[in-house]
């Protein structure tokens, strides 16, 4: 496991005009599971397709049509379980939870209110300064998504997509154990790492496969202590939620503005409304939308059409069996197996892709070298290029003949830089590259010694000059490298400059 001090709450503490206030933060995280089908029918959950042109007749609400549920959804839900080291509860229930709205034709969603297919479990959020918390998990619960109301084709009407309607969401409902908007945006991305590892959910915010609801309230310091004492919510303060943020940044920027607004209306004698705000990030303030609903103003009951959901240990055991390696366990095993910094091994370990290409380069052996080329040559050059790890134009192979190069002293770390413009650009393979472009290291010590005796030679004046001064070597060094065309090797250049200098 990762050696980490794992951390109290750190509450952002807002200072007030009369108090000081702390805030109280829990996610409700929407995540699109993973699957070509969606929750109770066939129609494709493919992202980008015409309207209206990935709708079964259940997904339209057409009167009769009975769901059917999907088993790959049921199979996500319980591996991101897993994954959040959750209970899986081996029996679960649907219910339906009324509402109507345009984009919901049926005038009702399909949820679990009274029976998640998974229970209580947590996420390890690093904070960065060595110390990591723990956030609880309070519940994942399946439920079907709602369509999507268009209001920008024309200023007279507005449109209703239903290609979202029916596809499978995970509802993913933290503790209020988040106690600052740094915190809330690295739990979000903890949690989107997990599932992209998992294979459960693609992570993409900006096209709404993963957005949350942000549930904000602030408190008086030792309130929230008393809350965890007594489990009275009365402690935290009244909560409002702020609806379907699908950006980090703005979720940190929503959060800040909320509790302000909060703070601002309890030192002037008011009283926090529960409510459901949106967050207009060009103004920088919360809305108000509705007042917030409680569980009996939906009417939930159990959905008529379905079955109990009843699975056997044995199938959570087979998946649970074939989960892959998680971050966490990854990034402990970068550190111990191939010597690598806690940092090199976050933003290796940040993505499944990048951690796989990582591997795939340090079979060779030194995986520091790696890390090096990996984070500094092609992160670089790839962010500079706007291309993903996936769309990388050298593959992992040839990266890991680049390092391979240097690690045998074929090349030096220089001419390797040259060798990996070339193999970037043009496709090349490394090793054909060192060969027909005269690239090889000059390992050779009496050719490197006779170009050291020429340089010192014919500048007396500067040997002097080094003598009195041994940081002016250096100049030696390079003109030596320069007469060589970089080819030297740098260590046996720098002993012989040393040892001619007599320094």
């Amino acid at each position: 496991m990762l050696d980490l001090e794992y951390a109290t709450p750190a509450p952002k503490v807002i200072a007030g005009a009369k108090h000081d206030w702390e805030l109280v933060i829990g996610l409700e995280v929407h995540a699109q599971v993973a699957t070509r089908a969606k929750l109770f029918s066939g129609a494709s959950t493919l992202f980008g397709a015409e309207p209206n042109s990935n709708v079964a007749f259940v997904d339209a609400g057409m009167p009769g049509m009975l769901p059917v549920i999907n088993e790959a959804c049921v199979a996500q839900a319980v591996r991101t379980g897993l994954g959040l080291k959750a209970q899986i509860n081996l029996m679960s229930a649907f219910d339906r939870k009324n509402y109507f709205y345009p984009d919901q034709p049926a005038g009702y969603q399909i949820s679990q209110l009274y029976h998640p297919i998974v229970g209580e479990g947590e996420v390890l959020v690093e904070l960065g300064d060595g110390t990591a918390r723990r956030v609880r998990i309070e519940r994942i619960h399946l439920e079907q998504d709602a369509g999507k109301s268009i209001h920008d084709m024309d200023p007279e009407m507005s449109f209703v997509d239903l290609n979202r309607s029916g596809v499978a969401l995970m509802e993913i409902v933290s503790r209020p154990d988040i106690r600052s908007p740094e915190e809330a945006a690295a739990y979000i991305l903890k949690l989107r790492q997990i599932m992209r590892y998992l294979g459960t959910c693609d992570g993409d915010m900006q096209n709404g496969n993963l957005r949350a609801d942000v549930n904000v309230s602030v408190c008086r310091p030792g309130d929230y202590d008393r809350f965890m004492d007594t489990g009275d919510f009365s402690h935290l303060g009244t909560r409002c939620e702020i609806k379907n943020m699908n950006s980090t940044r703005f979720i940190q920027q929503a959060i800040e503005v909320e509790a302000r607004r909060q703070i601002a209306i309890l030192e002037d004698g008011g009283t926090v409304d529960q409510e459901t705000r949106g967050f207009d990030p060009e103004r920088g303030e919360t809305r108000s939308q509705r007042s917030k609903e409680e569980a009996h103003d939906y009417r939930y009951f159990p959905d008529p059409d379905l079955l109990p959901l009843e699975i056997e240990q044995a199938w959570v055991d087979d998946i649970a069996a074939a989960l892959p390696e998680l971050p966490d366990a990854k990034k402990a095993r970068f550190i111990a197996d191939f010597g690598l910094s806690d940092y090199d091994a976050s933003v290796l370990t940040a993505d499944v892709a990048n951690a796989a290409y990582f591997e795939d380069v340090a079979k060779g052996g030194d995986g520091k070298l790696a890390a090096n080329w990996v984070i500094n040559e092609l992160f670089g050059r790839l962010k500079k290029d706007d291309r993903e790890i996936t769309d990388s134009p050298i593959p992992a192979a040839r990266l890991a003949q680049i390092v391979a190069l240097i690690k045998a002293e074929t090349i030096s770390g220089k001419i390797a830089k040259d060798v990996f413009e070339i193999a970037y650009t043009q496709g090349r393979d490394p090793e054909e590259i060192v060969e027909t472009e005269g690239m090889k290291q000059v390992t050779d010590t009496g050719a490197i010694e006779a170009a050291v005796d020429e340089i010192i030679a014919a500048n007396p004046a500067q040997v002097e000059k080094a003598k009195a001064n041994p940081k002016l070597a250096g100049w030696f060094v390079g003109q030596v490298m320069k007469s060589t065309g970089g080819k030297a090797n740098p260590a046996t250049v720098n002993a012989l400059v040393t040892a001619k200098l007599g320094l």
